[in-house]
């Protein structure tokens, strides 16, 4: 009897047309990325001649070497690194515990509290910059990693993220520990914490994405160059009269070369977090 597998290896893929729309989307997904690589071992005149050339007639991997002349960039990585950190070791911790408390407890206002999370969610976050900035200037924490660290800690986005990953576990879990004798917060900590791990994925990959480009607000409150994140240094490489493309996108590539190779260990996770915390409410 023939293996029905083999029988539909040998037909072939079922919608064939799917798959061709599928490869070309990821060719139009993954051809800026192929672009800027292309880019960063280039010669300035390569790109912007006209038309454009879009393969160099020899690599220039000096704009690579360039890079660490023209900006700290250990420096800066370590300030990045320290800001992202922070942001997602805050935002997990706080986060987390909010979801729980709006998920599970109860308490006066409850709904009322969780209406204005939800209202933060629709504001833009330019509408804050001018108030966070007078609290970091009045408290002296300009040009330090903590004036960009303080206002990331916490997020209505993560807090909703974690609410809607504790809802959608059995509340009969919490009941069976309640009645082994465990108070809220081990209730908390030591049975409800660990099965919302796909949550907390989402949250942390989030977290890491947006504190490593995040570029407005460390832009407002650093202005010396060892204060700098990296997302910064890099802009300040775009001069007034000229711009050395070539050596900018050097920078991009390092810089965007840690978060990628975290993506790809961490995106199954990450993936399983989002799908099972937002559908459920």
């Amino acid at each position: 009897m023939a293996d029905p597998s083999a029988r539909r290896r040998s037909r072939g893929p079922r919608y064939p047309w799917a798959h061709v729309l599928l490869i070309l989307g990821a060719l139009l997904m993954t051809f800026p990325f192929l672009w800027q690589l292309l880019m960063s071992v280039s010669t300035n005149a390569e790109i912007q001649s006209v038309p454009p050339q879009p393969i160099p007639d020899r690599l220039h991997f000096s704009n690579y070497a360039e890079v660490f002349e023209r900006l700290p960039f250990l420096n800066q990585f370590g300030v990045s690194v320290l800001i992202t950190v922070a942001r997602t070791a805050g935002q997990v911790v706080l986060c987390s515990m909010a979801g729980y408390a709006f998920a599970r407890m109860r308490f006066p206002l409850r709904n009322v509290l969780f209406i204005a999370l939800l209202l933060i969610l629709m504001i833009p976050s330019q509408a804050y910059i001018i108030p966070q900035y007078g609290l970091v200037q009045a408290w002296g924490l300009l040009e330090t990693p903590w004036a960009i660290i303080l206002p990331g800690l916490f997020s209505a986005f993560g807090t909703f993220l974690m609410r809607q990953q504790f809802m959608s576990l059995p509340i009969e879990l919490e009941e069976a520990a309640r009645l082994d004798g465990a108070n809220p917060f081990q209730v908390f900590s030591r049975v409800m914490l660990p099965l919302a791990t796909p949550g907390i994925f989402a949250v942390a990959i989030t977290t890491v994405l947006y504190s490593w480009n995040d570029l407005l607000w460390p832009l407002i409150v650093t202005t010396r160059e060892e204060s700098m994140p990296l997302s910064v240094g890099i802009a300040t490489l775009q001069g007034q009269h000229t711009t050395d493309y070539a050596v900018i996108m050097a920078a991009s590539v390092m810089a965007m070369a840690p978060i990628f190779v975290l993506f790809m260990l961490m995106q199954r996770r990450v993936i399983e977090g989002l799908a099972t915390s937002g559908l459920k409410g």
